[in-house]
């Protein structure tokens, strides 16, 4: 064979080589590969018995409450302060014991519920004030916006000292008056000293008797003679324009 035949052979021979490595006869493009996929689980937002623990179930139930009417600050899944007094809210609405905590009876009442809760009112925009099952309810063009749990006084007598005349002791009852009242007068920033305590952004119907807010808003009637609510629920109200000077202001009902 010639140099030149030689020559061309290895030619040719390089070629398929290189064809063989880079080009499309190759079997090395087609070695399959295994790619890891990472699946997550996300805990469905159901109601259920949580007693006071955060999480999806406390989103749920907050929401659900919300939407009823049963008002709280948001629903985002932290069991807090204004969650647990919406639950004492519906609690008490449907006459189930006002433990703050969701429970049995309480998820699976909450989970069926789709009837929003119903003040006296059904016309006019004014605040309900509920003795007997120690209810506030605000309502809107005779809707019921908010149902919010609150305290009244406790029809007790008491002796406590004079916050703002030191050596004076006041003498009452804890009475909160029953009748038809409005708004008329109002301190709008943060904490004041009344002469029986502390009260917050609190809104007046009667006398010294006002709805106001409080570091304590128990399920039971505690107060002097005031309407005890949160001090979120009283941001809420001061927000919402709900009560302004002059709005009306029922409270019915007798202490059980």
């Amino acid at each position: 064979m010639s140099k030149l035949g030689i020559a061309g052979n290895f030619a040719m021979t390089g070629c398929c080589l290189m064809l063989s490595a880079c080009g499309q006869w190759s079997s090395a493009q087609s070695v399959p590969t295994t790619q890891l996929v990472t699946t997550t689980t996300t805990e469905p937002e159901v109601i259920s018995a949580s007693g006071q623990r955060s999480g999806v179930s406390t989103k749920a139930a907050q929401k659900k409450l919300l939407s009823l009417g049963f008002w709280l600050l948001t629903p985002s899944g932290k069991y807090d302060e204004t969650t647990r007094q919406a639950v004492m809210a519906f609690q008490k609405y449907y006459q189930l014991r006002p433990t703050g905590s969701m429970n049995d009876a309480t998820a699976f009442l909450l989970d069926k519920m789709e009837i929003r809760p119903q003040a006296q009112a059904t016309e006019g925009t004014l605040a309900e004030v509920d003795k007997s099952r120690q209810l506030l309810f605000l309502v809107e063009d005779g809707i019921t916006k908010h149902v919010i749990n609150t305290s009244t006084g406790d029809d007790r007598p008491y002796m406590e000292p004079d916050m703002n005349t030191p050596g004076v002791l006041i003498r009452g009852t804890a009475i909160t008056p029953v009748g038809k009242f409005k708004m008329n007068r109002e301190r709008p920033d943060g904490w004041w000293v009344g002469d029986l305590g502390q009260i917050y952004r609190p809104k007046y119907f009667i006398g010294g008797v006002a709805i106001h807010g409080s570091q304590t808003v128990p399920a039971y009637p505690a107060s002097h003679g005031c309407v005890r609510v949160t001090t979120a629920a009283m941001d809420m109200i001061w927000d919402s324009g709900l009560l302004p000077l002059g709005a009306d202001v029922v409270v019915y009902g007798e202490l059980n």
